[in-house]
């Protein structure tokens, strides 16, 4: 049986403002990417994020991104890559604090939006992230888009990765995703959004929008938490792995 692990974007409420639906989707899947407080979250956040996904039995990992929280770390900043790999590194280390301190261990390390859809494309950055995740903890698994720059950097430097598929987004033919600001960057209909999934698992490829199969690695499944039917979608996609004979498991296991 083939098995593939889920992640999911987590901890990104901060102050007065709650985003996502964490507690219930946790149920669904295997590892938690937790935001670290550039993009969003805080500490108190960070804190109880990392004990549910405790309880829960679900992977942790650090969700660093671009000090852009108005933003939500989705604008592109043209940082050095010495300042890349120090934010880098500043942001696994918070979380890492909160994770040790309530017993448990980290297992991988997801960079944030602009952050990581840059690094897909830009080795400098790809290499300067990679070589921050390395420093702290070379037993650390770097997820990055499949086949990008960022998991040849890992290959490079000689650190784990996890090839990550999206569920709800599209694809070019060049195996990047279709940038948000065009209209059908996010998919919308579920059945489409779960076919698209089994076949990047079973198949090994995914439909580009040119209407052109891709080649595709697929470790880890990123579904959004902080859609207005997440966790719906959440529920399907496990019973849709499920009926298609695929087990679903924390990438480490």
């Amino acid at each position: 049986m083939k098995a593939v692990d889920i992640n999911c974007d987590m901890g990104e409420s901060f102050g007065a403002y709650s985003l996502g639906n964490d507690k219930e989707i946790l149920t669904y899947i295997s590892s938690a990417n937790i935001a670290c407080g550039f993009h969003a979250g805080d500490p108190a956040t960070m804190k109880k994020t990392v004990r549910m996904a405790l309880e829960a039995g679900v992977a942790i990992g650090a969700h660093p991104g671009f000090p852009d929280l108005v933003g939500f770390g989705r604008r592109n900043m043209e940082l050095s890559a010495e300042e890349a790999h120090d934010i880098v590194v500043y942001q696994i280390g918070a979380l890492q604090a909160f994770v040790q301190a309530e017993g448990g261990v980290m297992q991988h390390v997801k960079p944030h939006g602009a952050l990581y859809n840059m690094a897909a494309t830009r080795a400098p950055l790809a290499e300067a992230i990679a070589e921050a995740v390395y420093r702290v903890n070379p037993n650390l698994i770097l997820f990055g888009l499949a086949g990008s720059e960022l998991t040849k950097a890992c290959e490079k430097i000689g650190l784990r990765a996890a090839h990550e598929v999206f569920a709800d987004r599209t694809y070019q033919q060049d195996g990047t995703l279709t940038p948000r600001t065009q209209p059908n960057a996010m998919i919308t209909d579920q059945d489409k959004s779960l076919t698209q999934v089994v076949r990047m698992v079973k198949e090994g490829v995914v439909q580009s929008e040119q209407g052109i199969d891709v080649p595709i690695s697929a470790d880890t499944i990123c579904i959004h938490g902080d859609g207005a039917h997440a966790f719906e979608f959440a529920q399907h996609i496990r019973k849709a792995l499920t009926a298609a004979q695929i087990s679903v498991k924390a990438f480490h296991a």
